[in-house]
């Protein structure tokens, strides 16, 4: 199986990647490295099915000579994280719209299935326990850059449906629900390795609001082999799946964990949402997701609970650090 891995070279999709090599595939992995980096790779480096391919997925000409040839596609590249995309929007949207839409093209073109990642960024403000894939989005202004990152994936997935419905186009999506683990960067907003490593550090957690934020967080390595099933499966096609955690906490709760798992003697702070983003940003209360689609049809079930995605991100993040200082 000779398969592509569009942002192969970042969190997600290195992971993938990853998981891909060692079950026998050939993987090309297509990243202009914005996000992504070739570190990530750095364990599959010497790996002769691997070839790390440096550009855009807004790159007509490069995403089809890529397409041309594999077996199947996983689209993984996204701007991605909160501070990223209130700093670059327009550079979000064009990436998250414009280059799924290339993709999506050279997929059909050369007869090659494909999965979409989304988000569960798309149900905006729905507070609803237990999200399932049908629930309606509840979104703020479209001038406001948090909501605009929401309605690029929607329009993603919603070229994708069309490309489906229209052309015949091979397709699944997954809705990722706080997707955490080893290789997640921290600066672009990602709360689980901001915390680790403000943790490590002996420096106070900086929450963002009251802290009685809810979400559920899901270990990389329990999402990334049911994408693979999912593409796998023929009754998951022409479908969306929610892939997510089941344990809920709040994010000051969190920050505790973090500290109890670290055994770090980091005191606790708040931030209001104003300091750390700006004014105007606005946040979900709750966040919680329903995977039974996923459990139902390939058997989804997160194996690791919140420790374990700390202790995992915690043990990277000291092993970065001693490569670092070496």
């Amino acid at each position: 199986m000779r398969t592509l891995v569009t942002g192969g070279a970042g969190f997600i999709g290195s992971h993938l990647t990853e998981h891909l090599l060692r079950a026998g595939d050939e993987v090309v992995v297509l990243d202009d490295l914005s996000t992504g980096r070739e570190a990530n790779l750095d364990a599959m480096s010497d790996h002769p099915g691997l070839r790390l391919v440096v550009g855009s997925v807004c790159d007509r000409e490069i995403v089809d000579r890529c397409v041309r040839g594999v077996d199947r596609v996983f689209h993984a590249a996204a701007s991605v994280g909160v501070l990223k995309i209130l700093e670059k929007p327009l550079q979000s949207l064009r990436t998250n719209v414009h280059g799924t839409e290339i993709v999506l093209q050279a997929a059909l073109e050369h007869g090659v299935p494909i999965l979409i990642t989304s988000t569960s960024e798309v149900y905006g403000k729905n507070s609803r326990i237990g999200l399932r894939e049908d629930d309606d989005r509840v979104l703020g202004s479209p001038l406001k850059s948090r909501w605009s990152y929401a309605e690029a994936k929607a329009v993603a997935e919603s070229m994708t449906h069309g490309y489906t419905t229209e052309h015949g186009l091979t397709a699944v999506i997954v809705r990722l629900f706080n997707t955490v683990g080893p290789r997640q960067a921290g600066q672009y907003g990602m709360v689980v390795p901001r915390f680790v490593e403000q943790a490590l550090a002996g420096r106070p957690l900086t929450v963002y609001g009251d802290g009685h934020q809810i979400r559920c967080f899901c270990h990389v390595l329990d999402v990334v082999p049911a994408m693979v099933a999912l593409l796998e499966d023929e009754r998951a096609h022409g479908d969306v799946f929610n892939l997510g955690g089941t344990e809920q906490v709040s994010i000051g709760g969190l920050a505790e964990r973090v500290i109890a798992v670290t055994g770090s003697t980091s005191d606790i702070v708040h931030l209001s949402y104003e300091q750390a983003y700006g004014e105007g940003f606005e946040d979900m209360r709750r966040r919680v997701p329903d995977s039974t689609k996923a459990l139902e049809r390939v058997g989804f079930r997160p194996r690791r609970d919140l420790d374990d995605v700390i202790a995992a991100v915690a043990a990277h993040s000291k092993q970065r650090r001693e490569v670092e200082h070496a």
